[in-house]
Order: C-alpha cells, then structure tokens, then sequence
C-alpha cells in the first residue's frame, strides 16, 4: 500500500467515474514521492519545495506553453507542476505494451524527478547549455537529463520501499518494462519503423532501464551523474 494523500498538492480537472480511482493512485504516488525527496534533501543540509500536480484532458495552459495529450507527461519547471494526461496511463498499457500500476509510477517519480533536478539547478543549467549548442549535440545533453530522471525514479522506488513497503511481486520489472516501451529507439521502430540515433531526445530501452535500476540497486542519489564522460 502506497503512502497517505495528506501531502499531496493536487489541481486536478474534473474525471470520470473510471478515472476516479487511476486519479487517487497518481496522488497518491506524488504523495510518497514528496516524503522520500523530503527526507533525502534534510539529509543533505536542503529543503524539498513539493511540486503540484495537474491532471488534464486534451490539452493544458502551463507556464511552458499550452501541451496536449500527444506531448505525454511532462514537468514545467516554470511553474514547477507535473502534468499527467490520465489518457496516456492507458496507452501506456495498451499501445506502448507497459501494462501495471508500477508502470505509471515510474513514470510520475521519473516527471518528478525533473523536479528535483530544477530545485538542485541542473535542469535550468542544462537549458542554457542546449541554447548554444547545435541540434545534435543539445539532444545528447537532453538524453543524458532524461536519463539522470529515470535514475531518480529508481531511487525513489528503493527508499519508497523501505519506508512504505509499497512493492508486490513484479512491480520492478513493470517500471523496468515501462522503461523499455518508451525508449526512442522503440517509439521509432514503433512510429517510422526505423531507428535514428541522432534524433533521440530520452535515451534507448536499454539505457533508460539501466539508469532507474542503477537507482533502484543503489538507493544513493549521488551515483547518478549520467553527465560525466563514457556515463551514458
């Protein structure tokens, strides 16, 4: 059983019957994200500032613009919320193959783990880098940010394990396969039914699951630098 809602900041729009109870569980998650991330920045001397979460159908206003369900989850760090279109839950099992509630957690701590990258300053860093930076290369810095947030993701799931005890049987390899699905050499396999390595912008299967592994087997928030050199 995942954590209580008591700390979870939610802006939600109005659901359907059936999304009522996928809409409890995606607060509820952010709800365990907020007390693991609380307690890792106390440990280090730092302050968590808790995001918000927005739960939108169809398309949303967000300080980063407007976005729409085909943009997928997201993070804006200009009003530091995470975004979920409860649709892309579905999709996630249907059409993408990831089937299980710890699928979608993986991808809410992953979104959230932006969050922790922007209060730590590396997402806004990485977003000065990418200004100057010709397109290419501002995608190889964009999937080894992406990567550093499936890391996170995983560091959430060790720490959320042992302080909520929330894992079943299975529920690593549903993160590890919701990793997997949306690796952009499988999307464009999927999509253009070939793959173009210069046009990834999260990493492959294989590496995004490497990295929230590499979180999950380590539990230590300092060993995710996927930024140093032969990292990624």
């Amino acid at each position: 059983m995942l954590g209580g809602l008591e700390n979870a900041q939610t802006q939600t729009v109005e659901t359907s019957a059936a999304e009522d109870s996928l809409a409890m569980f995606v607060s509820v998650v952010l709800a365990d994200t907020e007390e693991v991330w609380a307690q890792i920045f106390e440990n280090s001397g730092q302050t968590y500032r808790q995001p918000k979460l927005v739960l939108f159908s169809g398309q949303v206003q967000s300080a980063c613009g407007m976005a729409s369900a085909a943009s997928g989850p997201f993070y804006c760090p200009g009003d530091e919320k995470v975004y979920i279109d409860l649709s892309f839950c579905n999709e996630l099992k249907n059409r993408l193959g990831a089937p299980g509630d710890f699928a979608i957690a993986y991808v809410i701590a992953h979104e959230v783990g932006h969050h922790v990258q922007n209060l730590l300053g590396v997402l806004g860093d990485v977003q000065q880098q990418r200004q100057r930076m010709p397109e290419v290369e501002a995608n190889k810095l964009t999937v080894k940010l992406e990567l550093q947030a499936d890391f996170y993701a995983g560091i959430w799931a060790y720490h959320a394990q042992r302080k909520f005890d929330i894992l079943e049987p299975g529920d690593i390899e549903e993160a590890l396969g919701a990793a997997s699905a949306v690796g952009d050499d499988h999307l464009q396999m999927q999509s253009q039914g070939r793959v173009v390595p210069d046009a990834f912008t999260h990493g492959t299967s294989a590496q995004r699951m490497k990295w929230f592994k590499k979180g999950w087997d380590t539990g230590d928030p300092g060993a995710g630098d996927t930024f140093g050199r032969g990292a990624v």
